[in-house]
């Protein structure tokens, strides 16, 4: 080996370790051996930094935005709030929730997919009385195996679609990843409903997410019917299904600024009625969504200024040195002082006889309030309340949910005819996201994910610098040497089998930097076609079922499913079995050596 081989090994066994021992963050890792290699003089200097302007990082970063956007435009809300049933068997619902997690993921990021349904099956399994554990496992699997679907499903995909443009100059197209994808999510979402589920262990509780939000306390609320509202005329026990749908519990109705006596089940509903509900946060916004109702009367929203911009809601409890306390929102000016609205208040299970916005506040009230996106800080402080932890909860905005899909779709659509490069397609669609006001500015670079970033950035010139310096060659021709005689075929499932085994330990994305080049050296090497080369390490990289560091949807789920380390190899390991059995005539099907 030569001294730059033997400097970048070391460096990559170095990380490999380091990510391992799992004391330190993947990103700090991987930059700190970039930094090492330019001092070493393995990567010259003024292209230390390309990795952070290659083509792969740019679309990872993207995606998140763009996953982002349709997050708050409602476009997930379209299919949970209508098709989520917890009255469904657990086998169907892992098979519906995986299908639509698995379609979501491959135009999505995978991780931001799991994201979204991850709340959506807690709330079911406590609806339906079972342990959410049972499912969410499942559910990650899924969401995994549908990122192999599409170029921008996962990112193994987009680094390897890369990584043939540089060395064979053609990248991947958007759906040359689906015949064998879409074949092993099929088989793979196929397992994992009608068996994999079965084989995850039922030990008693929820885990930690799942309990703090049953603990969680409801808040009484108002939704106000807007002008021109269908529901206008109706009854008010009419909508009661609905509620109880989506966890939502009337208690009764507000008119002309007082609270109605009773239930008023057979009031016919009028505009700037206020539905006076219990719910939980995300409950509310969904209740809203679905009814197409408001957190505010139109004055009100005027006055606020807040149709245009980006709002938050957030949680805040009421100590005694507080301002708030013996006062009412109204009293204090929240509404004209802070632009922000007291949207419920949680008490201890207590009745709340009037409007919630001219209810004196009281020590130990918790608080739901909306206000404007980055005035969340300024407002805590000035009320003097105790913000708790961040859930992450955002106000959905359904009037663009439409203009939302129809951008992405359109993007898509032209990356996937050739019409647009992948990265201009959806920077288009980022910047159209932000005109519009389906993404606020102030979110625009808080959704993407700078640690993944850095360690793409990093780990690509490394990879490059290892391929220059021929240590892929040489990992291929150890491969090689190791399967001497072997069938091409054979080799391939070698290949995947190394791949599949990183992919278990380390980044899937780090893997694919590595494992990529070493396939286009093993089909150099044997005279064949690289591209099921390519495929199987794409399919490789991204079959993290083993462990919960492999994948970040693993990761997730760990505390809110109270898994366990061991517990994933018991669907996993099978899983795996199944996917290299599914892949390699797939790959040699749909690209043959």
């Amino acid at each position: 080996m030569t001294s730059d081989q033997i400097i970048l090994f070391s460096l990559f066994g170095a990380v490999f370790a380091m990510l391992l021992w799992g004391r330190v963050r993947y990103d700090i890792i991987a930059f700190s051996a970039l930094l090492i290699a330019v001092l070493l003089h393995v990567i010259p200097a003024d292209q230390a930094f390309a990795g952070f302007g290659h083509p792969a990082t740019v679309v990872v970063a993207l995606v998140l935005v763009v996953s982002a956007g349709l997050v708050r435009s409602g476009a997930v809300f379209l299919i949970t709030r209508t098709l989520v049933d917890p009255s469904r068997s657990l086998g169907a619902h892992i098979a519906f929730m995986g299908g639509v997690g698995g379609v979501l993921s491959a135009f999505m990021n995978n991780v931001a997919a799991l994201a979204l349904l991850m709340p959506v099956d807690i709330q079911t399994a406590r609806k339906a009385g079972r342990a959410a554990r049972l499912s969410l496992m499942p559910l990650s699997f899924c969401t995994i195996l549908g990122g192999m679907v599409t170029l921008i499903g996962t990112p193994p995909n987009i680094v390897i679609a890369e990584i043939r443009r540089d060395q064979l100059g053609e990248s991947f197209k958007m759906f040359d990843f689906a015949p064998v994808g879409g074949v092993i999510a099929l088989a793979g979402l196929a397992f994992v409903a009608l068996i994999g589920w079965r084989l995850v262990p039922k030990d008693p509780g929820q885990g930690a997410l799942s309990a703090a939000r049953e603990g969680a306390k409801d808040y009484i609320a108002e939704l106000k019917i807007p002008q021109g509202s269908k529901l206008q005329g109706q009854r008010l026990f009419e909508i009661y299904d609905l509620a109880e749908k989506n966890d939502v519990a009337i208690l009764g109705l507000a008119r002309d600024g007082a609270r109605r006596y009773g239930l008023q089940r057979n009031t016919r509903l009028q505009e700037g009625d206020g539905i006076v509900l219990e719910a939980r946060p995300e409950a509310l916004d969904e209740f809203r969504a679905a009814l197409s109702l408001e957190f505010t009367d139109q004055d009100e929203k005027q006055r606020l200024g807040i149709a245009s911009e980006g709002m938050a809601l957030i949680e805040a409890v009421v100590p005694d040195t507080s301002r708030l306390v013996g006062k009412t929102a109204r009293s204090l000016g929240l509404a004209w002082r802070q632009h922000t609205v007291l949207l419920g208040i949680s008490r201890e299970g207590q009745r709340i006889p009037k409007e919630v916005r001219r209810t004196q506040i009281r020590p130990g009230d918790i608080l739901l309030l909306l206000t404007p996106e980055g005035n969340e800080e300024p407002l805590a402080e000035w009320l003097g309340v105790l913000p708790l932890a961040d859930r992450g909860l955002v106000v959905t905005d359904f009037a663009k949910v439409w203009l939302a899909i129809g951008l992405f779709g359109g993007a898509v659509g032209a990356a996937a005819l050739g019409l647009l490069y992948l990265p201009i397609a959806l920077g288009l669609v980022v910047v159209a996201y932000v005109l519009t006001g389906i993404l606020p500015l102030s979110d625009l670079y808080k959704h993407i994910e700078w640690p993944v970033v850095v360690l793409l950035g990093s780990m690509i010139p490394l990879g490059a610098a290892l391929d220059q310096a021929g240590g892929t060659a040489l990992i291929a021709q150890s491969l090689l040497s190791l399967g001497a005689g072997w069938p091409a075929w054979a080799l391939l499932t070698l290949l995947m089998l190394v791949t599949m085994t990183l992919s278990d330990v380390l980044n899937n994305t780090a893997t694919a930097v590595v494992a990529a080049p070493v396939g286009i050296q093993m089909a150099n090497a044997l005279g064949v076609n690289p591209d099921p080369f390519l495929m199987a390490v794409a399919v490789a990289a991204s079959c993290a079922f083993l462990t919960p560091i492999g994948h970040k949807n693993n990761t997730l789920i760990l505390g809110p499913g109270g898994y366990r380390f061991g517990d994933y190899w018991r669907m996993g390991l099978p899983l795996e079995i199944i996917v290299l059995i599914v892949a390699i005539p797939m790959i040699l099907l749909i690209w043959p050596l």
